[in-house]
């Protein structure tokens, strides 16, 4: 699949997720088989471009390209302003937010709450596309509602203004992310246009993985939550698209490996206070639903030092792996 002039090595992305895909995870997950990382949502308010959390989040260094960014906002004039800032901060595409269900987001008519306007949708893309000499591409929602779904509508307004590629995910705002995801609407989104279409929602599994593409008729597929704590899962996905072989469950002694790096890049980057209370929750995303790993968490979330944290993950992983050569999950009670 191709965005612009960039031919991305395989169909398996993964989704830009608020406070989850920093630069440290992004880079995981291209190591381990993403095709595709889009930064997480940036405000295109300029006030806030100096914030320490708005800065960290546009820091790309040392990123595969292409780098992506998303931006979050609904006035025009302020989109185009921030997509010419990350450009010439080193985007190389600019994904616009219209699909982020979050009430503080919606609140302020950005993010899905845009679908309730197609005419200002336009405006806003007309106006991007129009600032920027990369590709602008767009992340959407199936609609406002149940009742008001338009996502056929806004996908041909977004070709029609020059967007270069489309992501749905299957539900509307109102349905956050319950129920099921609506495939269908992505199908119909792919049969109304002719620019890339990657499907989003539910995605779980190198098996869902491929029923979606088969469902939808999509170009790529992204996935979000399921990949949290569990970022092998593009490896996992592109080998059973190219085979038809499930992969079995990693190492415990590869995953110790690969959690302990991730955790030296995530303190480095966002420096010892805010790294040792940020890592909390990807450390439980690792390790939360494995034999004996709710009460390591528990034990663990009471830790307020990098290398007391690390250390504690260290030992949790090395019992394990005497115990488990593979990583063994907690049986689930109903």
């Amino acid at each position: 699949m191709r965005i612009g002039p960039y031919e991305l090595p395989n169909i398996a992305f993964v989704a830009p997720m608020a406070g989850v895909t920093d630069r440290p995870y992004r880079k995981l997950c291209r190591a381990l088989g993403a095709g595709y990382a889009v930064s997480e949502m940036a405000a295109s308010n300029p006030r806030l471009w100096a914030s320490e959390k708005t800065m960290r989040r546009l820091d790309h260094s040392g990123e595969q390209a292409p780098v992506a960014v998303q931006l979050a906002g609904s006035d025009p004039a302020m989109l185009t302003e921030a997509a010419r800032f990350n450009v010439a901060r080193g985007a190389q595409i600019i994904d616009i937010n219209m699909g982020c269900p979050a009430k503080k987001v919606c609140n302020v008519a950005c993010g899905s709450a845009l679908l309730r306007d197609p005419r200002l949708v336009v405006r806003i893309l007309e106006a991007v596309v129009g600032a920027v000499d990369v590709p602008v591409t767009l992340k959407f929602r199936t609609g406002w509602d149940p009742s008001h779904r338009n996502a056929v509508e806004v996908a041909r307004l977004a070709e029609a203004n020059g967007v270069a590629a489309l992501t749905l995910h299957g539900r509307t705002r109102a349905c956050g992310f319950g129920g099921t995801a609506e495939y269908e609407t992505i199908r119909a989104v792919k049969q109304a246009v002719t620019i890339p279409v990657v499907a989003n929602g539910d995605i779980d599994s190198p098996q869902k993985a491929r029923e979606v593409l088969e469902v939808t008729g999509a170009d790529a597929i992204m996935v979000g939550r399921a990949a949290q704590g569990r970022p092998w899962i593009f490896r996992e996905i592109t080998h059973y698209l190219a085979t038809g072989e499930v992969l079995p469950p990693p190492l415990t002694a590869d995953v110790r490996e690969l959690l302990l790096a991730h955790l030296d890049d995530h303190y480095a980057f966002y420096g010892a206070s805010t790294g040792v209370r940020t890592a909390r929750k990807h450390i439980i995303w690792y390790l939360g639903q494995l034999v004996d790993g709710r009460a390591f968490c528990d034990e663990m979330n009471t830790l307020d030092d990098c290398s007391a944290q690390s250390r504690a993950v260290d030992r949790f992983l090395r019992r394990h792996a005497e115990r488990h050569e593979r990583l063994a999950y907690a049986p689930v009670l109903h």
